[in-house]
């Protein structure tokens, strides 16, 4: 497809920007642990694999997916501890964006091009690792589900265009609903190839594949 520079580019935040495992993964362990002190819940830790497939997806439906045979206050207090232990983890500094991250955005910033994040994640969440990451600055807007109780990605970003008047732009994501999301709004996408956390066919549809973050630069010069 025929490809002009952007006015805006719109950012998932896990497994396109943020490596979310490093932070995800210690936290997802210390919020079982403590579910198990509490008595709220007394089976094992179900598998990491279960969550980190589930990535990308509303909250309610990765505890679906997590804790299929728990009830809806299981889920709740589940979501509560693993929100506090990763706010935690952040604020000593863990968790890591991806290779290239903070370079190429501020590159792409300079060219004057907006940036965007658009994440099916709580709002605390996505504001505390822009922010604790060092990158607020270059962001022009940071939406969420979480903010907004959106259902779906795509209500999010016709959300965030309609609020800003972008008429040029393209969804930056490694999900099937990144794909879905840019292209029922008239956006070209491109496909994030690093993270692995979906299926081979996650990124079916993508106008462009990146398979590490840095190569956006190339795409837009």
């Amino acid at each position: 497809m025929k490809r002009t520079c952007p006015e805006a580019m719109l950012f998932d935040l896990d497994g396109t920007l943020f490596q979310t495992e490093t932070l995800l993964l210690p936290a997802y362990e210390a919020a079982f642990e403590e579910l198990r002190q509490e008595g709220t819940y007394t089976l094992g830790t179900p598998p990491k694999e279960l969550i980190l497939s589930s990535l990308g997806m509303l909250l309610e439906h990765i505890w679906a997916r997590v804790l299929p045979d728990s009830d809806e206050a299981v889920r709740r207090r589940a979501d509560e501890l693993l929100l506090r232990h990763q706010t935690e983890g952040l604020l000593r500094g863990e968790g890591v964006m991806y290779e290239g991250v903070e370079e190429t955005l501020r590159a792409l910033h300079a060219k004057g091009i907006k940036l965007f994040v658009a994440s099916n994640g709580l709002e605390g969440y996505v504001k505390e690792v822009i922010r604790l990451k060092g990158l607020d600055d270059l962001f022009t807007g940071l939406y969420s589900a979480g903010e907004y109780e959106t259902r779906s990605k795509v209500d999010l970003v016709r959300l965030l265009l309609e609020h800003h008047g972008v008429r040029s732009a393209w969804m930056v994501g490694d999900r099937s609903s990144d794909v879905e999301a840019g292209k029922e709004n008239g956006l070209p996408v491109v496909g994030c190839r690093y993270a692995q956390f979906g299926k081979d066919s996650e990124l079916d549809g993508a106008d462009m594949i990146i398979t590490q973050f840095s190569q956006l630069l190339e795409l837009v010069e």
